[in-house]
Order: C-alpha cells, then structure tokens, then sequence
C-alpha cells in the first residue's frame, strides 16, 4: 500500500507538472469516456501493472508499466499492441475461476473490434465489422464471380479456347484494370485514412530511424508470437506452440508475393510493353505461384487453429469475421492456381471469372475486414518502439 500511495503521489506531481507548463508547450487532448469494453482492459490493467508477472512477455506489458491510468487512447493503443497469443492468460495467477477474473487476450480482442468500427472511414460502413462473416463473404465472391461469368457469356468469351491463354480476349485489360485498381484504391484510401484517425488518438513523439527500423523487425518477423520467451503461444491449452506464427509467416508472404507478381506484370505491361500471358517460367508467374502456395498452406493452418482454439482466447464475435477473411484467401490462392493449370484449355474463362470474383470480393472487404488488424497492430508496433525511446518519468518497470 506504501508503495502505491507514493506512486499516486508522484502521479499527481507530474499532473501538476503538466498543468504549470505554459500554453506553447501543451497539447490539446481528447477525454473521452470509456465503453464497457474499454474500461474492463483498464481494470485488467490496474491489476496486471500491481503484478507484473507477464512483464517479458510481449510489447503491451513495457508499455503498460509506463501508465498508471488507461484512458481510452491508451486501451486502444494496447488492445492493438496484443497479439491474443494466449500466453499471459495460462500463465495469470488472477485468470478464471479467480474473482479478479483477469483475461487479457479476451478483453484486449473485444477492445480491437471497437476500434476497427470507430476509426473505420466512411464511419457508416463501421458496423461492417460485426457483420463480415464468412456466409456473407462466400456469398459475394459467389455473386461477384456469377457476375463475370454472365458478362463472359454475354460477350460469347464462355467455354473457348483462347490462344495462348489471354486473359485479356475475355475481359480487355483497360476494363479489369479501372474495375480492379477502383476497388483497391478505395481499399487503400478507406484503411490508410483510419489508422491515421488512430495515429493522431494514441501517438506521442516522432518516428526516428531506429524506432522504424525497430517496428519493421517486429512486424515482418512477427516477434511477439513467440511468446516471450521463444517457444511460441497456447492454442488449444496451455502447451506452446510455433504454429501460428509459422501459418502467419506463410500467408503474409505468400500475400507480399503475390501482390509482387501483380507489381512486376504491371510494370511489364506499361514500362516494357510486354503483355500477358506470360510463361510459366517468367517471374511474375513463379511469384504468383509461390504465393499462391503460402495463401494455401497458411490460411489452412490458421482457419485448423481457429476452429481449435481455445474459446478463453478471444472474442467469439469475431470468428465470423476471421473465417471469412481465411475463406477469401483460401479462395484467392486456390482459383488463382487452378487458372494457372487450365489456362491452355476451355475452362480458362469460366476459371478467369470465379477467379476475378474472388479477388474482387477480397479487395472489397479489406478495410472491413480481419486485414485491418495488420495495419492498426503495425501503427501499435510503431508506437511502441518511439516510447520506448523516451523517457520514462515514472520509473515503474523496465523496456
């Protein structure tokens, strides 16, 4: 009690502090009360920062030994920090059946969800969050690819063979490009102006060069789902496991290669006048297929560990939300590699439209889907690497 007596002492120093510094040097801050959700992780926070238990465990607990109150910017900030690995759940001594019924993965997953519809753009099309499931994912990849398929029957394309498997004597190329880059440039605008609403609500300092760099590395190797001490997270119980990082690390770079092979074949379209098809062995089909594989392997291996995972975990409200974001990339990779080996016959436009469909239907639900949580946990991880650069005034915890 002594100890959290003078820690509130110092608290309310350091108010004062930032109360007598002159007009010039103030921030404006927003005080916003907390939802129901918010406040649960501020109390689950209280008693984690008494413990400190699960201190090396992950990025949230520096971050929070740095707080000792958690208002909303700061629940947000840590919510998406949380990589629900489940390891300071079986390892919380406060877990459930206690009466503190401490659960950070659940708690910080609910909080996540929130944020993903408040800082969604246009703020309307927020409520698509709760509503992205897999039925209604499935259903408009089936609608857009029945769209195509009539389109291609319309225009007398359907069930031919096309020299050399163009793609383009089914859908001209100006036509998929306006159809696809419209789609995937809303996409980008709608998820780069949320996080950006996000950034300015939690960030604080700038981003220097190591703290990038450092963010980078956490992102790209997915650090924090090792579970702090290398042996990965709890799944099903409470045995670790590497699974899910390594599933993650095959979807993720088996998406980064694919948008790579679209990259490359763009550039050989407009730069070097070089039009598709291209042959198997010319390097936007081998990062194509490569990709393809890891969207295979790793949305497989994610969408098993979700139907195991134990229900503790996370909030079951979004599972809807997670196995139609999984469906969609199973989708994507499966047709895009069955296009592939029948593109020399008279499925190839029948293939091309359920393909086409397909990735339409993913372009369409990114900002309001389960892809959204990369870009918030991305800025989350930046964050955290600038604070850990700065001083730390209240000396309670290490980084």
């Amino acid at each position: 009690m002594q100890k959290l007596e003078a820690l509130a002492r110092e608290a309310a120093q350091l108010a004062g502090q930032d109360a007598a510094a002159p007009a010039s040097q103030s921030r404006v801050i927003r005080v916003l009360p907390l939802t129901d959700n918010e406040a649960e992780v501020a109390r689950q926070m209280q008693i984690c920062n008494a413990c400190r238990y699960c201190e090396g465990f992950c990025a949230v607990f520096p971050a929070m030994t740095r707080r000792l109150e958690f208002g909303k910017a700061d629940v947000n900030y840590l919510a998406n920090l949380c990589h629900n690995c489940g390891a300071c759940y079986h390892a919380c001594q406060y877990a459930p059946p206690h009466d503190f019924g401490v659960n950070v993965p659940q708690a910080m997953a609910k909080v996540r969800l929130e944020t993903y519809s408040e800082y969604a753009w246009p703020a309307p099309l927020g409520k698509l969050y709760q509503r992205n499931g897999l039925t209604v994912s499935v259903a408009l990849a089936f609608g857009l690819a029945l769209f195509l398929v009539l389109a291609a029957t319309l225009g007398g394309a359907l069930w031919q063979t096309h020299a050399g498997g163009n793609f383009y004597a089914v859908f001209p190329h100006n036509t998929l490009a306006a159809l696809f880059g419209g789609v995937f440039g809303f996409a980008v605008l709608a998820l780069g102006l949320g996080v950006r609403r996000f950034w300015r609500d939690v960030s604080a300092g700038t981003a220097s060069a190591p703290a990038v760099a450092e963010a980078a590395r956490n992102v790209l190797a997915l650090t924090y789902l090792d579970g702090g001490h290398g042996d990965g997270c709890n799944e099903a119980s409470d045995r670790f496991t590497l699974a899910r990082r390594r599933f993650h690390h095959f979807t993720f770079y088996g998406f980064m290669l694919c948008f790579a092979s679209t990259v490359v074949a763009t550039g050989y379209h407009y730069l070097l006048g070089w039009h598709a098809p291209y042959p198997v062995t010319s390097l936007p089909v081998l990062l194509g297929t490569a990709g393809g594989a890891g969207l295979l392997v790793g949305p497989a291996g994610l969408l098993w560990l979700n139907l195991r995972r134990h229900p503790m975990h996370g909030d079951a409200r979004q599972r809807p939300m997670d196995r139609g974001f999984i469906a969609l990339l199973l989708l994507t990779s499966a047709t895009g590699l069955g296009l592939l080996a029948g593109r020399g016959t008279a499925a190839m436009p029948l293939l091309l439209a359920v393909h086409l469909g397909v990735v339409m239907a993913l372009f369409a639900t990114l900002p309001y889907g389960k892809f959204a949580h990369g870009i918030y946990r991305s800025a989350a991880l930046l964050k955290a690497a600038i604070e850990k650069r700065q001083k730390n005034k209240l000396q309670l915890g290490s980084d």
